[in-house]
Order: structure tokens, then sequence, then C-alpha cells
């Protein structure tokens, strides 16, 4: 219990939740125990009024009271395995008023699904919860991780997967518009090689990510600008790929890099990956090479740190791609992506409070 709340203290510190710059309120966080309690902890210089909400935009006029006037930084309720909830913490000395969620979406067989509100963005904002999730695959989804789901009414799913990891690994996630580009994991697999020959996940890869995932990138940042809801993206394990995605994202709203980055680092952290691949004879996928990775390699089915040797992350290498080519990340997404200045200004106005 103790480490699982540091884990989740630590996504929130890593780029605060969304509030008024002048909160009082910080290092807020949601940890869920085993017998459905939710836990909030915070800290905060004066007392606060805790409330919660079923929906992550509800008002304080919407919002049920949990506690007034709290000075103690802890709070706890009862929530059922399919519950999200949302905390609203009002600085009772000026009326601030800082959110909070659970970061990860609790799941019994998923892998890495987590919301990606609540980090700094452009301006004093930070991002909204409730509306960006990434994630591993879910092929292996339960019923009642599928009522979960369900309870984030997602409107769009853009899966980031090749063609042979959507054969091996259909999603359980049903109900959303679907969209995915098709090509060949073959591409991902020559970018893992080294001069050498040896497979190899960091530099060489994530130096081809920004032109590899080019028209996923196209298509993730359309269905973000159509405003059409909560969305979610994935690729397999929900850390390269989608750790890039994210990166994009999270750049289009402004949020530091130093924050992108470490919340990339906490995928090992979050993955599960016995729920992103079902068992796999690769008899009957002759011609797949991911059946024959995941079948023959037993390193595929465990989480790997995502540094180098020198302790830097693999993601800083498609930074460093991005800088050297377009000169930051907004010159990637107006050069290759294609968004305008009107796009970004629009994405923030959408997903940052």
């Amino acid at each position: 219990m103790a480490k699982a709340f540091a884990a989740a203290l630590a996504v929130i510190l890593l780029g605060g939740v969304a509030g008024s710059a002048a909160a009082r309120v910080s290092d807020a966080a949601v940890l869920r125990g085993e017998d459905g309690q939710l836990t909030l902890r915070w800290s905060a210089s004066g007392p606060v009024d805790v409330l919660q909400a079923s929906t992550a935009d509800a008002r304080i006029a919407a919002a049920t009271p949990v506690s007034m006037r709290d000075a103690d930084g802890t709070a706890t309720v009862r929530a059922g395995p399919s519950e999200r909830r949302y905390f609203l913490l009002r600085d009772t000395k000026d009326g601030s008023v800082t959110r909070v969620a659970e970061r990860l979406v609790p799941l019994q067989q998923g892998s890495n699904f987590r919301d990606i509100g609540g980090y700094q963005g452009a301006g004093g904002k930070h991002v909204r919860w409730g509306l960006i999730y990434r994630s591993g695959a879910t092929p292996m989804l339960t019923a009642q991780d599928r009522e979960t789901v369900s309870g984030l009414h997602l409107k769009q799913l853009i899966d980031l997967r090749s063609d042979e990891e959507r054969v091996l690994a259909p999603t359980r996630i049903d109900g959303v518009t679907y969209t995915a580009y098709g090509y060949s994991m073959q591409r991902i697999f020559e970018g893992m090689r080294a001069p050498a020959g040896a497979p190899q996940n960091g530099s060489a890869l994530y130096h081809g990510l920004p032109l590899l995932l080019a028209p996923q990138m196209k298509l993730l940042f359309a269905a973000l600008l159509s405003k059409q809801g909560a969305i979610e993206y994935n690729c397999s394990a929900g850390q390269d790929r989608t750790g890039f995605a994210t990166a994009m994202i999270l750049s289009a709203l402004g949020t530091p890099r130093d924050v992108i980055v470490r919340d990339y680092l906490l995928s090992p952290t979050y993955r599960r990956p016995q729920w992103e691949m079902p068992p796999i004879d690769p008899a009957m996928f002759p011609d797949n090479p991911v059946a024959k990775v995941f079948a023959g390699n037993g390193a595929a089915r465990q989480a790997q740190p995502l540094v180098d040797a020198e302790g830097h992350a693999f993601l800083l290498g498609a930074f460093e791609e991005i800088d050297s080519k377009w000169g930051s990340p907004e010159g990637y997404l107006r050069q290759v992506v294609g968004l305008s200045s009107a796009d970004l200004a629009t994405l923030r106005a959408a997903y940052l409070e």
C-alpha cells in the first residue's frame, strides 16, 4: 500500500494538478486500496473544503461534500470497482479550486491505462482531467474492466499498433470510433537494430519515431481537434509509441519537457505485460513477426527500464531528432503533422483549464 501510494504521489508531483496558480494546495494524490477505498492526500498551508463528483468538469455547486474545512491533509471515501471519482479541493481562504483524480485507471486485466490530466500546461493552466487517456493494449479486459472503461465515456480510440499486433490482440473496447493506420511491425523492428545488427530499444528506435509515426500523429491530432469527447490512444506496451504520442500532445499543450520525460518514465511501474498480449501459438501465425517475438522472447513480456546505461531516457532520442530537424516540437507539429497556429490555440483552449 505504501509503495503504491508513493508511486501515485510521484505522478502528481511531476506536473502538479489543475487549479489556480494562487492555490495553497499542492502534492494532491488519490490512491485506491484493494478494498475499494479511495484515499486522498494533499499538502496545504490552511484548511480546505473537500468535495467529490462523478464528472471531471463538475463545478462546486454540483459536487458532494466529503469534509469541510479539512486541515489534516487526508480524506477517504468508498468507491465501487467501476467508479471514477474526481475531487475538488477548495481553498477556504481564496476560494481557488484544485482538481485531482486517480492517475491510473484501475483495471483487473489492463496495462498502463492512465489519465494525463493535471499536468502543467501553457499560461499557468493545467491539462483537463477525464479527456485524454494513454494505454497499453486491451485484448484481455474483463467484464468489470469493460464497465470501468465504459464509465470514462470514450468517444474515440486511436490504435497506434501495427497490422500484426492488431490481428493477434484485438481491443476489447467497443462502442467508440476506432481508427488505426496500417503498417507492418517489421518497420519497427528495423528501427530497433543497432549498427551491429543486435535488436535494441533505445535511441536507434526513438530517433526514427517522429517520421515513422507521422501518419498516426495526424490521425491522433485530428481526433483531438474534433473535440468529440474523451479519447484513448494505445500501442502494445503503452510506453514507446504511446510515450512519443503523449510527448507530442503534452508539448502541444505547453507542458515542460522535464515533466513529459518523467511521466514517460512511469510506464514500467504501471505496465502489466501479461495482459497486453494473449497466449500465442506461433504455428497459427507463421508469417507474423510479432507472434514470433512474443512466443520466443520472455523479455517481451516483462517491463523494462526506459533509460540507457547512463540513465538517459530513451524518449530524449526523439526530442533530439525533432530539435535537430524541425527546431522544436512545435516545429515538428507544424511541418510534419500539419498543425497551424490556430490548431495549437484550439487544442489549448479545449484541453487546458
